[in-house]
């Protein structure tokens, strides 16, 4: 049996192992290997080479249209939102069109953008040498719930069919995607025919001109620049909508990095993510430059391995602990309760799962050292539990003195700030319920005043001059983590009061740290509660 310094480097080396595996990977998506005929100089009839079309800088033409329909055969039924004579590939541009909207799409419909590179002054459907792809300009979510005033009932906008709207609230509807981002790859790079990437080839059209094989240029529609804030409602009464087209050119290393990514992203939809969800992860890529999503991987690799080991030393921790001398129940039913609460609040604010997840998991943590503390057994009799608590001795009876004392006089600043800023949010801040403020409100106290309740703790640390009660080795993991979670404050979408108080556990860990440099440990001894921080396994008797 792997004894837990062993598993911990066993975790630590498959986190390496994973770590140098990804940057492999990484590695094998940005850089290919150009065709070897090519690269010795073969020339244009290197044989098993593809080469590029643009090389031989041909005129072309971009065009844009929209349909009803995903596959068009001829030029019937399609409408001409978009055409750019002389189409420069290495020319940047952002241009805003008006759409018509046609009455099947306002009807709860669809419409699709098929955009196609031709040869200018050839229409797209009579050159052979045209390469297009489609992208929908329509996707399909649950509108946001209308906020009012719950003492007044005003609301943040008109309803103008209300009863329509309110029966609509949860079923998908047509929602318009404003912005198209289209890319051209426009490296002159020779493929090898034998060894083409799989990513590029499915966007890859080819073609035979005399003894060479040429690849035409290869469109590519950025789908990760759609996001969720620049959707748009469709109703009936719209007739015309604006749709913001721009493009810039694109290396082949990040064109495959960029497929990979928008494959992961779909993937997540599948698997029952939603748009929403999708869209948290969208801006993580899209938001930032590549080298600082290379740093924010690394980030993210090391909070999952903190994650993971704090979350095995508190287990470890709380398993084994028998005594609550010197711990602070108090502090644990409120780290719990504002647990649950922040859950809840992240649930009503429909957060991404990459936040809510987390967020699940540590409040049943929390329910579950609950039970550890108040020292709750359950026993069912038939289909009815019945739960006992168990007794405190004289040394856990002095702790819980020390503790109520704390909350006391927190108490007298702590109540009064929350009821206040309750009554403050109901008479100036619009929700969605009565259950939504009820959360709101638990959650504002929970992030404005919540370290108060860490303060206990640190009163029973003060009086009895010693913090070798605490786990410390969970707490050297978080303490990483919260300062990671400060960076993800700024990457991930989260409400604002989330992201503030991930910089308000900074000051409490500083605290705990003060006092572990005040109250020093020694290690090697048994301490006043009857407990050894590291005990050193014992040796068996060398035998001569």
């Amino acid at each position: 049996m792997l004894s837990r310094s062993s598993f911990t480097s066993l975790v630590v080396g498959v986190f390496a192992v994973y770590v140098a595996h990804t940057c492999w990977v990484m590695y094998g998506i940005v850089y290919t290997r150009p065709c070897p005929a090519a690269a010795g100089g073969g020339g244009g009839g290197a044989a098993g080479c593809v080469w590029p079309y643009l090389a031989r800088r041909p005129k072309l033409q971009l065009s844009v249209y929209t349909t009803t329909r995903s596959n068009i055969g001829a030029e019937s039924n399609i409408d001409l939102v978009l055409n750019v004579e002389d189409f420069d590939i290495e020319s940047k541009f952002e241009r805003t069109v008006n759409v018509s909207v046609p009455k099947k799409t306002r009807n709860n419909g669809t419409l699709y953008a098929y955009i196609f590179l031709h040869h200018a002054g050839i229409l797209p459907w009579r050159d052979g040498k045209q390469v297009h792809i489609v992208s929908p300009l329509t996707t399909y979510m649950v509108p946001k719930p209308e906020e009012i005033n719950l003492l007044t009932g005003e609301s943040t906008t008109q309803q103008i069919e209300a009863e329509k709207q309110t029966s609509a609230l949860d079923e998908p509807v047509s929602h318009w995607r404003s912005r198209l981002t289209l890319n051209v790859m426009v490296e002159d790079f020779v493929f090898d025919g034998s060894s083409l990437p799989a990513d590029v080839h499915r966007y890859m059209k080819m073609v035979q001109l005399g003894k060479t094989v040429h690849y035409l240029p290869i469109l590519f529609i950025d789908q990760l620049s759609n996001r969720v804030k620049d959707l748009m409602v469709i109703n009936r009464s719209t007739t015309e909508l604006p749709l913001t087209v721009s493009y810039d050119k694109i290396s082949l290393g990040k064109l495959r990095f960029w497929i990979h990514m928008q494959d992961a992203v779909y993937s997540l939809q599948q698997f029952g993510f939603s748009e929403k969800d999708a869209d948290e992860v969208k801006g993580i890529f899209v938001d930032t430059n590549l080298y600082f999503l290379a740093l924010t991987f690394f980030v993210a690799a090391f909070h999952l391995l903190f994650d993971f080991l704090a979350f095995k030393n508190d287990i470890s921790f709380w398993k084994k602990k028998r005594s609550m001398i010197g711990m602070s129940t108090k502090a644990v039913l409120w780290r719990c309760f504002s647990t649950v609460v922040i859950f809840l609040f992240l649930l009503d604010e429909q957060t991404s799962l990459l936040v809510l997840i987390p967020a699940g998991i540590g409040a049943v943590i929390e329910l579950w050292k609950v039970k550890k503390a108040l020292k709750m057994t359950i026993k069912w009799q038939g289909l009815r539990p019945k739960i006992q608590f168990g007794t405190y001795n004289d040394s856990e009876k002095k702790t819980e003195e020390y503790d109520t004392q704390a909350m006391k006089y927190l108490s007298y600043l702590l109540y009064p700030l929350c009821i206040g800023g309750a009554g403050y949010s109901l008479l100036n801040v619009k929700y969605k319920s009565w259950y939504s403020w009820l959360i709101n409100s638990f959650v504002n106290g929970v992030y404005a005043f919540g370290f108060l309740f860490m303060l206990p703790q640190l009163f029973v640390n003060y009086k009895m001059k010693s913090v070798a009660h605490l786990p410390w080795k969970a707490f050297t993991y978080k303490a990483f983590n919260t300062f990671i979670d400060d960076i993800f404050a700024f990457i991930i979408t989260m409400p604002t009061s989330h992201r503030l108080a991930c910089f308000r556990d900074d000051v409490v860990f500083l605290v705990y740290l003060y006092q572990r440099w005040l109250y020093p440990v020694d290690k090697s001894r048994v301490n006043e509660y009857g407990e050894s921080y590291e005990e050193k396994p014992k040796k068996k008797a060398h035998r001569e």
